[in-house]
């Protein structure tokens, strides 16, 4: 800002809103109804200019100010100049045309789009009183509602929702994604997210990041001519029992498609195991005696003797991932005592009884609960659920949000199948947060390709997993 014009960062903010939206309208800006829900600061700024530049292209625009006293001057006079209108209060007339009685209620009933500028990305705690009826009408007028910059009323730092806010259909956010906008429960208020580069050079990401194909892609081991099953990975699991073998067949799954070079299993679902992949090792006994391993799993339906099993497995000097019932016998100094890295896998009701805290905090916010959580074990924690985050101990390392989930991998099997590929992906020797965090992009992506829009089961996910391979390989 300081070495731009006054103001400079602000239109091409409003510039890439204004086309964002004549998008959304199908190009058919002139004679759209177009509503401005205004705060005061720059965020209203922008949804000001943005609206003038509606406007000058035929739209009939009307702004509803809900700070009068404190509105963005420059903007407010640039949609003035333009031909907009004013509200200066919910039940006020517009500037030289009366409304109706119900004033801004009964715009908004007619609106088209709605911009919500209200608040910017420094609100906290919920949208204030008097913004919650307006925020209600924009939802129930059947208009497109846009925010700007990010939902009013969410947190932008953590993605937390501490009472009501804007619930939009895109959101067009600037110079960079905010964590907000990759984490639930914020995430789902946001919409389809559009990126506007306004020319800020912001460096290395400080907190969250969201991979993408070509990380993926560059990430993923690829064999070469002196490659061969060891050299590519031999992955242990011990998962399975009388009464859950499928969990044990599901991880499997997970490792053998998620590309180790073998897969040593260790369990009560061996003879289920082997009637679905004979290429398998089965080992009968504990898993001190099932042979040389890059990695370790544990957990996935593991029915009884789970802790002498984990403390095998944690005796050894490679890495290792807790999933499932072995989450419950973790001794946080055991785990902090390994010379090799641990990674843990809970759910939120797991991550909760690991912290000793309600389910809902873990649910309501999920980037602390995930680095609280990193900290006390010492170990990198993938925090399962309908935004997967992948959280390091080493505080100076950005926390991963996985970018690919969908609704319809919320089925049984499905965190076994997680299991498995991230598993291999240790045993090919990828970093814990890299392999947890690769493995939940083509976890989430296996299941988009394998739903379509329709129910799957995990195993459906797990033959999914070699065509999410393919898709992410091919942007080398």
């Amino acid at each position: 800002m300081a070495r731009l014009p006054e103001g400079a960062l602000m239109q091409r903010a409003a510039a890439g809103l204004a086309a964002a939206c004549a998008d959304l309208l199908d190009r058919r800006v002139y004679g759209a109804r177009v509503v401005l829900l205004v705060g005061s600061g720059d965020n209203g700024g922008d949804t000001l200019y943005a609206g003038a530049r509606l406007a000058r292209r035929g739209a009939g625009v009307t702004a509803v100010l809900l700070a009068p006293d404190r509105t963005h001057a420059g903007g407010l006079a640039a949609l003035r100049t333009a031909g907009g209108r004013v509200l200066t209060g919910p039940h006020d007339g517009v500037d030289g045309d009366v409304v109706g009685r119900h004033g801004a209620h009964e715009v908004l009933a007619r609106a088209d789009l709605v911009l919500d500028g209200i608040v910017g990305i420094g609100g906290r705690g919920g949208l204030r009183e008097e913004a919650v009826p307006l925020a209600r009408a924009a939802r129930a007028s059947g208009a497109v509602v846009v925010a700007v910059d990010l939902p009013s009323g969410v947190d932008a730092d953590t993605g937390e929702v501490a009472g009501e806010c804007v619930r939009a259909d895109a959101t067009v956010t600037f110079g960079a994604y905010k964590p907000g906008l990759l984490l639930d429960p914020a995430r789902t208020y946001a919409g389809v997210v559009r990126l506007v580069d306004i020319g800020l050079d912001l460096g290395v990401p400080a907190d969250v990041e969201a991979l993408q194909h070509a990380d993926v892609a560059r990430l993923l081991p690829v064999p070469d001519a002196e490659s061969d099953k060891y050299r590519r990975g031999v992955v242990g699991i011990v998962a399975g029992s009388a009464k859950y073998p499928g969990a044990a067949v599901l991880c499997v799954a997970g490792a053998l498609h998620g590309g180790a070079g073998a897969v040593r299993c260790v369990g009560g679902g061996g003879d289920a195991v082997l009637a679905r992949h004979p290429e398998v090792l089965v080992h009968d006994g504990t898993p001190g005696g099932a042979g040389r391993v890059q990695a370790w799993v544990i957990g996935p339906g593991l029915d009884d003797g789970v802790a002498g099993a984990l403390d095998e497995v944690l005796a050894s000097d490679v890495p290792v991932l807790v999933d499932a019932d072995a989450l419950g016998a973790l001794d946080p100094v055991a785990v902090r005592g390994r010379g090799a890295p641990v990674v843990l896998t809970p759910h939120a009701g797991e991550a909760a009884r690991l912290l000793g805290v309600a389910r809902e905090e873990v649910e309501g916010r999920r980037l602390d609960a995930a680095r609280r959580l990193a900290a006390r074990y010492g170990a990198t924690v993938l925090l399962k659920g309908s935004t997967t985050v992948v959280a390091s101990d080493a505080s100076a390392v950005p926390v991963r949000v996985n970018p690919t989930g969908t609704p319809w991998l919320a089925t049984a099997g499905s965190g076994d199948v997680l299991a498995g590929v991230i598993g291999s992906l240790l045993a090919a020797g990828l970093a814990p947060v890299d392999a947890a965090s690769a493995g939940a992009y083509l976890h989430g992506l296996a299941g988009r390709l394998a739903a379509r829009g329709v129910p799957v089961a995990a195993g459906d996910v797990a033959e999914g997993v070699r065509g999410a391979w393919g898709s992410v390989v091919g942007a080398r």
